[in-house]
């Protein structure tokens, strides 16, 4: 008899493996293992400060008998932090940060991030950690805006200037936009490599000395633009010149039309002159409710005029206009190659002050994990978070603890669709969204990232217009691509003048969503207000 795997089953299933692995890594030598199976009063400290009013909880994960520590509030700020037995050193072997994330009620605008603090000044309480309190590394998910990225920052001191510098891995991966558990894994490598896994597939890998990675790089440039150098009054940065000796031909007429009537042209055979090109509906009638007071004089919609079709054309005949063969413009003097032209002027280069040189990074310790964090979500549930310098400890997690779990979920994500009738199409939609998240992040869409993830999110509350997202997005690139290859605009074909249409919504990254969304829908409802209180009048044709 074939056992049948149901949502119930494969939860129970997971929960066992995950009661196995909890007691199998707790013995395994790992530096930092939290749980929260137990409760984490006296052991994660709550920040006193005034501005973090969030309520943390100690909750089940939906749907599992696993626990995790949750953002129980909307629009809170959050923080809290554990102090570790031991400092974790980041400058020999390796090291695995891991932690687990799920957004139970997905993430519009929020951080999902952990913070690694490192030694705090004298006399530092845990009650007082906040956001300026200095860490050495800060990873994981943050959305909001134009910002989707797994962040990973951080934090080194400049042997030269005594300063810390913040430096941020240049092409983070885009966050899951599912409500489903994740696991992110942040690998430190002793040869100054580093690797970001999302659900032990790796999003990226980068070198902390490397300033293709970095922004800014780790290294200082050895030299730097001297801020006293100053350009000279004489020097001359243009290398074309109008020629002082050119003198405008004395045939060269400024003032000619571009355009002129076509005097060879003639009115064609049959055209209507005393037709209008619209006429008023004979088949419309006014509305019986309709009050002369109220809603002003009635007056028939306008419809083409049936005569105009087979006519070549109908009203006042007028020449068309053709371009003069007299038009010359102003006149500029030509352009000749500058004599004193110096070329484009720029400072000296000097020693830069604040440059050294390293083999690896000098990296602060760890001496406490924090999460601190603002969000516009309730819901955020954090798990197991652990460091460890064993690579396969970390996999071994991941494969025996979280798998099963968030296989589990999935199955019973797709039981909950399939009984809703919309199994496929979610599948498909979730794959897009990760695939649009993607495209979003390729480096040379960097300027259009905010209109593409604002059409994204659009998308992903409005499952309907998927296909239109695809193509929205589809649209841009190739704009860019026509860019590229034609170095600018293409001329506008001479059409017909298009009846107008309500501009549609973009993104400028000014002021909230939700109040550029209020603001159309006023909009819309305005307009069609104004549709019922007076009849639609049809633009004029061009002829």
């Amino acid at each position: 008899m074939k056992l049948k795997l149901t949502p119930q089953l494969a939860l129970a299933a997971a929960l066992l493996l995950i009661s196995s692995f909890a007691s199998q890594i707790q013995a395994s030598d790992v530096t930092f293992y939290e749980s929260f199976d137990e409760s984490f009063d006296g052991r994660w400290i709550v920040s006193g400060k005034e501005d973090y009013k969030g309520v943390w909880k100690r909750t089940k994960s939906e749907g599992h008998d696993d626990y995790g520590l949750l953002v129980s509030e909307k629009a809170r700020k959050y923080a809290i932090v554990k102090e570790l037995d031991e400092a974790v050193s980041l400058k020999d072997g390796t090291v695995v940060l891991q932690y687990e994330v799920r957004l139970q009620n997905g993430l519009e605008c929020g951080g999902a991030y952990l913070k690694y603090l490192r030694p705090q000044d004298a006399g530092w309480k845990s009650d007082e950690f906040d956001n300026e309190s200095p860490y050495s590394i800060m990873f994981g998910p943050d959305k909001c805006g134009s910002t989707n990225k797994v962040h990973f920052i951080f934090k080194h001191k400049n042997p030269k200037t005594g300063e810390y510098v913040e430096h941020h891995l240049k092409n983070p991966p885009s966050v899951p936009s599912d409500k489903l558990s994740h696991v992110y894994t942040a690998i430190l490598k002793p040869d100054n490599e580093l690797r970001i896994l999302i659900d032990g597939e790796e999003k990226n890998a980068a070198n902390f000395l490397s300033s293709e990675d970095f922004e800014p790089p780790l290294i200082p440039a050895k030299t730097i633009p001297d801020p006293d150098d100053k350009k000279p009054e004489d020097w001359d940065e243009r290398a074309k010149i109008p020629d002082p000796d050119a003198v405008k031909p004395d045939d060269w007429d400024e003032d000619a039309s571009m355009e002129i009537e076509d005097e060879e042209a003639v009115k064609p055979e049959g055209w209507l002159d005393d037709e209008p090109e619209e006429i008023d509906d004979p088949e419309a009638t006014k509305p019986e409710d309709w009050d002369d007071e109220e809603d002003g004089e009635w007056e028939a919609p306008k419809i083409d005029n049936p005569k105009c079709e087979t006519a070549p054309g109908c009203g006042e005949w007028k020449r068309p206009m053709k371009r003069n063969p007299a038009y010359k413009g102003k006149w500029h003097a030509p352009l000749i190659d500058n004599p004193n032209y110096k070329g484009i002027w720029k400072p000296r280069d000097i020693p830069n002050p604040e440059y050294f040189e390293l083999d690896k990074p000098d990296f602060e310790p760890i001496v406490a994990i924090g999460i601190e964090i603002w969000t516009m979500q309730d819901g955020i549930l954090f798990d197991n978070i652990l460091i460890t310098a064993d690579e396969k400890v970390a996999e071994s997690y991941r494969k025996t603890a979280w798998k099963p779990k968030f296989e589990a979920e999935k199955e019973k994500l797709k039981a909950e669709e399939a009984a809703a009738g919309s199994d496929g199409l979610s599948d498909f939609q979730k794959k897009v969204f990760d695939l649009l998240y993607k495209v979003a992040d390729v480096p040379f869409l960097e300027a259009h990232k905010p209109k593409i993830l604002d059409l994204i999110e659009k998308a992903e509350k409005q499952p309907n217009i998927t296909i239109g997202v695809l193509v929205s997005v589809a649209v841009i690139i190739l704009t860019i691509f026509f860019k590229i290859l034609f170095g600018g605009k293409k001329p506008k074909p001479n059409v017909p003048e298009a009846r107008s249409e309500p501009a549609a919504e973009t993104s400028d990254n000014q002021g909230s969503r939700e109040e550029k969304r209020e603001g159309v829908e006023e909009e819309e409802e305005e307009e069609k207000e104004d549709a019922a209180a007076a009849p639609r009048r049809r633009s004029r044709r061009e002829t």
